[in-house]
């Protein structure tokens, strides 16, 4: 078996490990969350839920040995749109690991702008159904229409709290809870999905990827907007943090830089 990789860290909410190194485009408010063009609404049904889904299925299937336990929780909110948070530890799966269990619903997720900065890619992650988080507050309020209209046509969108990627991560950083104000604001379910690392073969040498669905998680309505957005954020934290125990393997092993000897 070859020598695990080793990475040290510093800080568990900024740190950022993805190889990628991309100039972020400025989104402001000319940033087109919702285009009215119907020819594109088309061409980004037919990416995310046609095109794209024989390299989804390839890639977590053949690569990643990915097995989902959970999925028939979705199934029975297919006709309403939700929220799906996940632990962010896979720099390309990321994209699309959430929506193979809810297909054929289309499955949205909220980015940091360096993901549709990639040229020629960047137009391709949006059709994909990448949504970058805004840069200035009117890119903020034509935001939040988008995630109000996306819910509204039952769709979902999915959410990586931890915000940063670090590959192969067996544990679940602590986040904050702004992101919680979606589902608070809308009154939608929430889901959380889990991705695991575990050892299998003969000599338990080689690693699967079993990603849990959990949910879904409600907002308490006798709470302060702002209680009930922290409320929400603890269950789902706390519930990815007791999945995350099943992890076994480490690809990679994390050390923070305070334990380096």
């Amino acid at each position: 078996m070859k020598e695990k990789q080793i990475i040290y860290y510093n800080d568990e909410l900024n740190d950022e490990f993805s190889t990628a190194k991309i100039t972020p485009k400025k989104i402001d408010e000319n940033f087109k969350y919702i285009h009215k063009n119907p020819i594109w609404d088309i061409l980004s049904f037919t990416f995310q839920n046609i095109l794209s889904m024989p390299i989804k299925l390839s890639y977590v299937f053949f690569k990643l040995k990915i097995k989902y336990i959970g999925k028939e929780k979705l199934k029975k909110y297919k006709d309403q749109g939700y929220f799906v948070y996940a632990n962010h530890t896979q720099i390309f799966a990321d994209t699309f690991i959430p929506s193979l269990p809810i297909f054929p619903k289309r499955n949205f997720f909220i980015v940091n702008p360096e993901n549709i900065s990639m040229k020629p890619f960047g137009k391709v992650v949006e059709l994909l159904g990448a949504m970058p988080v805004p840069g200035d507050t009117k890119a903020a309020v034509n935001f939040l229409e988008a995630i109000k209209k996306r819910i509204g046509k039952k769709q979902s969108i999915t959410i990586y709290p931890e915000a940063h990627i670090w590959p192969y991560y067996t544990k679940i950083r602590p986040f904050k809870d702004v992101s919680f104000t979606y589902p608070v604001k809308l009154k939608t379910p929430t889901f959380c999905m889990t991705n695991t690392y575990q050892a299998y073969g003969k000599n338990n040498d080689k690693v699967k990827m079993v990603t849990y669905i959990d949910g879904p998680f409600f907002a308490d309505e006798g709470l302060s907007p702002k209680e009930a957005k922290l409320n929400l954020r603890n269950k789902v934290y706390d519930c990815m943090c007791k999945r995350s125990e099943n992890s076994n393997f480490e690809v990679i092993k994390y050390i923070k830089q305070t334990d380096k000897e």
